[in-house]
């Protein structure tokens, strides 16, 4: 299992790094199969202090990446915040790969093109790509991509639809149903 642990605006200091490791090699018990684990810990401007430190840890095992991220006014204790969301993680993770759901939960809904395209104006972007992330795309089922977008703590999952081959976004709702966007081609 390899460990990196990162830092950013903050000084990475002997005691802080023993007390990473030691809360990190427990994860194995809990999780067998991690190919690594990544941990970032950053100082932030954030106007409220009781959010400025961040720690954020990835997990990677084969076929899944778990991810949790939480913020407190003392690196330790943001540190111990995502170590417990991580464990929820995990469970969650181990209980939905023991109990695979056969069919596709009636809450994700196709995606018509009139919904997603409201009117035919031109939007002018203001902002501007800040960062691009590249990631291999996997084929999997709708219900097994909900399953990744959940672990990942994301609102939307990229994926290939294992049932017809094309790529599909799924994504959470404000109404916490699924949404999912087939293209048209």
């Amino acid at each position: 299992m390899d460990v990196q642990i990162y830092n950013r605006n903050l000084e990475l200091t002997d005691r802080l790094t023993e007390y990473v490791d030691k809360k990190v090699e427990k994860f194995p018990r809990y999780l067998p199969g991690i190919e690594n684990i990544r941990v970032d810990l950053a100082a932030t401007k954030h106007r409220d202090v009781s959010k400025r430190m961040v720690a954020q840890i990835t997990i990677r095992v084969p076929g899944t990446i778990l991810r949790a991220e939480e913020r407190a006014g003392d690196i330790f204790a943001a540190f111990d915040a995502v170590i417990d969301k991580i464990y929820r993680r995990i469970e969650r993770f181990k209980g939905r790969r023991s109990s695979r759901r056969t069919e596709l939960p009636a809450s994700v809904l196709e995606a018509d093109l009139s919904e997603v395209v409201e009117d035919e104006e031109e939007v002018v972007p203001t902002g501007k790509v800040v960062r691009i992330k590249r990631f291999e795309v996997s084929s999997v089922m709708p219900e097994d991509a909900i399953e990744q977008m959940e672990l990942l703590g994301h609102y939307f999952y990229i994926f290939l639809d294992g049932s017809d081959g094309r790529l599909s976004v799924i994504y959470k709702r404000e109404d916490g149903d699924y949404g999912l966007l087939k293209p048209i081609y």
